[in-house]
């Protein structure tokens, strides 16, 4: 496993063209990433994930419910459907058709097949997997997924969340450049040392939910303004 996430740190100079690596050195080579971001680690250190789960039954189920889809609808949805399917073992018994009108979501009928091929793949098993390559094999899981799982989890981090606010705010900042979330992931694991991988991830979404909004950034609010490349041009 420490050989899958090293090589997929080392993917992220090649991964760039040339011009991309020379953009991304002369904006913000000499900035130190782990001293410059300690203030957001500060303030949304132990701030939990929007999903409200109870369990990690629930929190897997939930994950792959969320997807284009926002997390007060899976949490609006989730009460009932945890009423009538409380585990893993509960859920193996449904057919995707019988859990339609209770997954009120984007994308509902193959998120339903999803669950139910997850709830019968890990009913039998003693524990959920704890490693990306193991989660990533689930149906519906990815590497946000992955990483979203396993901070909550409170399991060792072996990637960066990056979600929607992330692509957006990552660039902004310099901290990375491009639109690829992989690439995106492995830039910021260069940059920030891997005991902070977990709240770096869940440092970016909020900033991105809370301050550096996509339209109209509370600029002048953001703690790391004073490194941040999109402020330095707005001036």
């Amino acid at each position: 496993m420490r050989k899958g996430y090293s090589e997929f740190i080392t993917m992220a100079a090649n991964s760039m063209g040339k011009a991309s690596k020379k953009s991304l050195q002369s904006v913000n080579s000499d900035i130190d990433w782990n001293g410059v971001l300690k203030p957001l680690f500060k303030k949304y250190r132990g701030k939990k994930h929007p999903l409200e789960f109870n369990d990690p039954y629930q929190l897997l189920v939930m994950i792959v419910l969320s997807a284009r889809a926002s997390d007060i609808m899976v949490n609006n949805l989730a009460p009932a459907l945890f009423k009538q399917y409380p585990s893993f073992k509960h859920l193996a018994t449904a057919t995707p058709e019988e859990l339609y009108p209770l997954l009120r979501v984007p994308g509902f009928r193959n998120k339903a097949a999803w669950i139910v091929e997850i709830a019968k793949t890990l009913a039998p098993l003693k524990a959920i997997p704890e490693t990306i390559t193991e989660l990533t094999l689930l149906k519906g899981f990815g590497r946000k997924s992955a990483n979203v799982y396993m901070s909550q989890i409170g399991l060792p981090a072996e990637g960066v969340i990056v979600d929607l606010h992330t692509l957006r705010v990552a660039p902004r900042l310099g901290i990375a450049i491009g639109e690829d979330p992989k690439k995106i992931e492995q830039q910021l694991m260069v940059k920030v040392n891997k005991k902070d991988w977990h709240i770096l991830g869940m440092s970016l979404t909020y900033l991105g939910r809370e301050t550096c909004r996509p339209t109209n950034p509370h600029c002048e609010e953001c703690l790391v303004n004073s490194v941040c490349q999109y402020y330095s041009e707005q001036k």
